[in-house]
Parts: structure tokens; C-alpha cells; sequence
């Protein structure tokens, strides 16, 4: 694959994968465009493209796991702790990420035929981006900011867990969808972002599991180079977009994120039109 092609692949998904604007809408849009503009190359595969794909996740979820690493510290005592029947704060962190986790888990694994059949949707991408930024802004805006990840209890987790499944529809975006669940029930900015920034570990490292278990059974594995490219740009740029959107969130809201949804989504729909 060319180098062009995963430079932008990976600088694309590490800037969209945790801000609420939808990494997967926006893969399939780079990746339509290259075909629209004569830029794909025949010798590409689709498990070249599942490679790619998996690399850059991987970049992503080391970014992730890096920048939150005492909280996944936490989660994990947290897990042994309930293991042996202990509710500590820990505890709670982590019985909340599973349940959060659970739904999509779920829902991914026995319906994986049809979610992957709506991925090249461009349409559905486009009123998807469209419809999820209406409603993050609505929840932003009415949503109060008085609660912490500490205030979570289990039936905000399953909701927040339930709103994420949604995330399965192309442009939705998973970290948006699920920013938006924690507004609607009152949290900071900041730790909506924090709680779904924490959900997309398993997520992440879920879908991945799945779509590598695929390209192992296809026995065509290739594209070293470029997979440890893209992973390593994914992985810097994923990393400094957690920060700064965090830093953003703790003096304003998500109305830029929305504004660009919204600009992208009637982009998308003059350009099928």
C-alpha cells in the first residue's frame, strides 16, 4: 500500500477515534475518496485494508491506555477485587466498565454480518453525522454538569453501555454517542469524555479481536512495514487529540464538534448528491 495512503489512514483515525466525530464514518469517506479520485491501487487486498485497519486501532488503543493509565491501573485491582467480593471504589470502576461494555459486546459478535454490510453506506454516514450532532448538542446542552464517573451507578452504566451500540451505525461515533448518554445524565464535560475514553478499551480491543481473527483464518497476513507505520502514527496523534479535547472540555462545550458534524454531514450529502 502506499505510504501516502496509511500516513493519511492513520493521522485520520488518530484525530476522529475519541473526538465525538465518528472514526469509522470517516475511514469509509477516505477510503471512498481514494477510489472517486483514482488514487486506489489494484494491488490492494481487502486484508491489506483489514491490516491498515487494524493497526491503526491498535495505535489508538495504546494512546488511550498511555494517557489513562491510573485509571486502567484502578480498573485492573479493581477487577481482582471483585473477584474476591470486594466493592471498593476500584471496584465500582471497574464493574461499571463491563456493564457499559456488555451491549456491544454482545451485539457485535452475533451481528457482525450486518453491521460490516452497512460500513460503505456513504448515505447513511452522512444523516448519521447529521442526526448525532442534533443530538449531542441537545444533550450538552440541557444536560447538567454536577456528576462525576464516582456518581455513575450500574444503571447509568447500562444506559451509557446501551447508547454505545448505536456507535454501529456508521457516523454515529462511538466516543460521541456515548459523551452524549453521560450528558443526558447530568456529568461533567470532562468526565463524560473520561468514562467513554475508558469504555473504548474494551471496545477497541473487541473489534479488533474479531476483525484479526478473520484476517488470520484468511492465512493472508502482509504489510509489515505499514502496519507498524500506521499504528505509530495513529498512536502520536491519537495521543495529543485526548489531550487537548480534554483540555477544551474543561473550559467549553462540544458546539465545535457538533458545527463540524453537521458542515461534514451536508458536505457528504452534496457530494452523493
Amino acid at each position: 500500500m502506499p505510504l501516502l495512503h496509511v500516513v493519511i489512514l492513520a493521522v485520520v483515525q488518530g484525530i476522529t477515534e475519541f473526538l465525538p466525530i465518528s472514526s469509522s464514518g470517516h475511514l469509509n469517506v477516505v477510503w471512498a475518496l481514494f477510489d472517486g479520485a483514482g488514487w486506489a491501487v489494484p494491488e490492494n487486498t481487502s486484508s491489506d485494508r483489514l491490516v491498515v485497519n487494524i493497526a491503526v486501532h491498535l495505535g489508538t488503543l495504546l494512546a488511550v491506555c498511555l494517557y489513562f493509565w491510573r485509571d486502567l491501573t484502578q480498573i485492573v485491582l479493581g477487577l481482582a477485587k471483585l473477584l474476591v467480593g470486594q466493592m471498593t471504589p476500584e471496584a465500582r470502576l471497574a464493574y461499571y466498565i463491563i456493564l457499559g461494555s456488555l451491549p456491544i459486546i454482545v451485539v457485535g459478535y452475533f451481528f457482525k454480518p450486518q453491521i460490516t454490510g452497512l460500513q460503505e453506506n456513504i448515505q447513511l454516514i452522512a444523516w448519521a453525522t447529521i442526526g448525532f450532532a442534533v443530538l449531542l448538542f441537545v444533550a450538552d446542552r440541557i444536560g447538567l454538569t454536577l456528576r462525576r464517573v464516582e456518581h455513575l451507578g450500574a444503571a447509568g452504566a447500562v444506559f451509557i453501555g446501551l447508547a454505545q451500540v448505536l456507535a454501529f451505525i456508521p457516523g454515529t461515533s462511538r466516543s460521541g454517542i456515548t459523551m452524549t448518554a453521560a450528558r443526558f445524565l447530568g456529568f461533567e464535560r470532562p468526565e463524560a469524555a473520561r468514562f467513554s475514553l475508558l469504555l473504548s478499551i474494551p471496545a477497541i480491543l473487541g473489534a479488533g479481536t474479531l476483525v484479526g481473527f478473520d484476517l488470520y483464518q484468511s492465512g493472508d497476513v502482509r504489510l509489515g512495514f505499514d502496519a507498524l507505520a500506521a499504528a505509530a502514527i495513529s498512536f502520536g496523534v491519537a495521543f495529543l487529540a485526548i489531550a487537548l479535547m480534554l483540555r477544551w472540555l474543561r473550559r467549553a462545550g462540544f458546539t465545535p464538534f457538533v458545527f463540524y458534524r453537521l458542515f461534514l454531514g451536508a458536505a457528504l450529502l452534496i457530494w452523493i448528491a
